[in-house]
């Protein structure tokens, strides 16, 4: 079988239903139908645009923003037309937040730690280092209040957040050294965007943000020493495998990343009530599906890496993560002492983590060493 190469895939990137009341209760309260009446479906058409932080038709989240706005288009009976442009397509891909905000696009796609600039708390939507995986971070914003407290967040900028995928657990990425103590970190310039970043910078590297599109060609040319992405499918594809010797696990900066579609508040509150369920619909089927894609394709990459390529699998040492725990905590710390939003978040976050941690210690980690038959 022929492999597919880092080239035509670079040039690929520049060319569950849920029943409706249940889903509303989950994702808020929809917003009364203004114009015909809650009950009358009227046939006005609807074209949006979505922009997002990925590149253009990348595979999984991109094919995610694709798959969503042909649903839209199926379940609206053609009444809802969505285009989707990648990073740099329409706006810069970090620009995205405020395109939307903005108006100069009706929704979006990206994570919310790329947002901490503008709203600190946001951090605890996305990503916490040694936080919760993704079924247990989807159960605290689907179930457990949290999805309410990213609602508040955002209504300060005039949007409205839908979880939008899940990348589940990640890797802990590419580097040109080896890491074998805290001293590995002095001077590391690492691609490495949220809570993350902070708790590296504390371990003495140089945190970077640069989106997706960007990382090969900063660590092919020096700009970064090394980098994580996501997991083997994507990495693999990406080819950092080529120009990084060392492939580490586990990713303790981001055990269960979520994603998110953001819409203008406006506009959503001017869709009639059937497509603004039509919306939440679409994005929480689309959250489901971008979690089981890397699952089903991150262990057939993760083999082909070591055993095709010959990448070297290693563990970060376990001095290594107890003291990254440390600055995590002293990270967090300083981020809730110092904005009464992050602070109230992340109570909710925390309580949550522990009732979490107490199952899934009495379920889950005794059944994964008994799992294969």
């Amino acid at each position: 079988m022929k492999k597919p190469g880092r080239k035509k895939f670079l040039q690929a990137l520049a060319a569950g239903t849920i029943a409706l009341p249940f889903l509303i209760r989950l994702g808020g309260k929809p917003q009364a139908q203004t114009a015909s009446g809650p009950g009358i479906i009227s046939g006005k058409k609807y074209k949006w645009r979505m922009v997002t932080t990925w590149p253009p038709n990348f595979p999984v989240l991109g094919e995610g923003c694709n798959l969503m706005a042909q649903w839209i288009h199926e379940m609206s009976a053609g009444r809802m037309e969505i285009k989707v442009y990648g990073g740099g397509e329409l706006v810069p891909a970090l620009e995205t937040f405020d395109a939307v905000r903005n108006g100069a696009a009706e929704m979006g796609s990206g994570a919310a730690y790329y947002w901490t600039g503008k709203a600190p708390a946001a951090s605890f939507f996305a990503a916490v280092p040694f936080g919760m995986n993704a079924q247990q971070l989807n159960a605290w914003l689907l179930s457990g209040g949290g999805l309410q407290l990213w609602e508040e967040l955002y209504a300060e900028f005039g949007l409205v957040p839908i979880p939008g995928g899940n990348t589940g657990v990640q890797m802990g990425g590419w580097f040109n050294r080896e890491i074998t103590s805290m001293a590995s970190f002095q001077g590391l310039k690492m691609r490495m965007p949220g809570l993350g970043g902070r708790v590296l910078e504390k371990a003495g590297g140089t945190p970077v943000l640069l989106s997706g599109g960007e990382i090969f060609t900063g660590l092919e040319r020096g700009i970064i020493d090394a980098t994580e992405w996501i997991g083997p499918y994507h990495d693999y594809l990406m080819g950092f495998h080529q120009i990084a010797k060392y492939y580490y696990s586990p990713g303790w900066h981001e055990p269960g990343s979520e994603l998110e579609i953001i819409v203008n508040k406006k506009q959503m509150d001017e869709l009639p009530a059937d497509l603004q369920a039509i919306v939440r619909t679409a994005a929480l089927r689309m959250n489901q599906w971008i979690l089981s894609e890397f699952e089903a394709k991150n262990s057939i990459y993760l083999e082909k890496l070591i055993r095709e390529e010959g990448v070297q699998l290693r563990q970060f040492p376990q001095e290594v993560l107890d003291q990254l725990k440390v600055y995590t905590k002293e990270v967090i710390q300083e981020l809730t002492d110092s904005n009464p939003r992050a602070k109230k978040v992340y109570e909710s976050y925390a309580a949550f983590q522990q009732r979490a941690a107490l199952w899934a210690r009495s379920s889950e980690k005794v059944f994964y060493d008994e799992m294969l038959i």
